[in-house]
């Protein structure tokens, strides 16, 4: 069996890959994000978070407990953004014509930074971004509640691959981050708890039943497309 047919093996060290990526954009993006951030004047860790999911779908409660389940946002902080004109609330939180413009900013700022960043891998982008894409799709019933909020992303006309894979791989990671959510549950652990739990015979188990479970849209891919996608993303340059 190739590393690419371990599924759960495979899972394991695709995970780690997925969030480089991710945070890799995230940091090279901080130079211009800062200035956006300044001239907005507003409270935007939210809207940075959640740029591709505000704008097509409101967040639940739970949607929100699921997301920040090991940082939890208190009521002060919503309603600070509430004040500000960011989210509106009925029960669920909705963007507002604030939040949408300086989502649209900074999706222009991530397509700066995505197209320079991995500008010698233009060619490769789409493919990358087409199997994330069915990942998403494939993981729609094996995912959580925090994946059910994420996925799929907002993707308006025009979107360049670049910030199409960088917003499908955020997405993406909600499905590990469920089910390893939901094995520590059944092993009777807390978020606190999980955090705090030191390596050993516990900790390897749960990790082995998450590797498992999260390997599960990986099931669609062939062989080749799974080496294409965990090679494409080692590829790609970070800051």
């Amino acid at each position: 069996m190739s590393r690419f047919d371990d599924l759960p093996g495979y899972a394991a060290s695709i995970a780690p890959l997925i969030d480089a990526v991710h945070l890799g954009v995230h940091v090279a993006s901080r130079p211009i994000g800062r200035e956006l951030v300044r001239q907005s004047g507003l409270q935007t860790e939210l809207m940075i978070d959640l740029r591709y999911v505000l704008p097509i779908r409101p967040l639940t409660p739970e949607g929100l407990t699921a997301l920040y389940r090991y940082n939890p946002f208190d009521r002060a902080e919503i309603e600070a953004q509430i004040a500000q004109g960011i989210l509106v609330d009925d029960g669920e939180l909705h963007a507002t014509d604030i939040s949408l413009a300086f989502i649209e900013a900074l999706y222009e700022v991530h397509a700066t930074v995505t197209g320079a960043l991995w500008a010698d891998h233009a060619d490769r982008l789409p493919e990358l971004a087409d199997l994330a894409g069915r990942l998403l799709a494939a993981g729609a019933d094996s995912g959580g509640a925090a994946f059910a909020q994420a996925s799929p992303p907002y993707e308006p006309e025009g979107t360049p691959a670049g910030v199409l894979l960088f917003n499908r791989l955020a997405a993406l990671r909600y499905h590990r981050a469920d089910v390893h959510a939901a094995v520590w549950a059944e092993e009777g652990f807390t978020a606190a708890q999980i955090i705090a739990l030191t390596p050993g015979a516990v900790r390897d188990r749960i990790e082995a039943e998450t590797n498992r479970r999260a390997a599960v849209p990986y099931e669609t891919l062939t062989t080749r497309e799974r080496q294409t996608l965990l090679l494409g993303l080692s590829a790609l340059d970070l800051p």
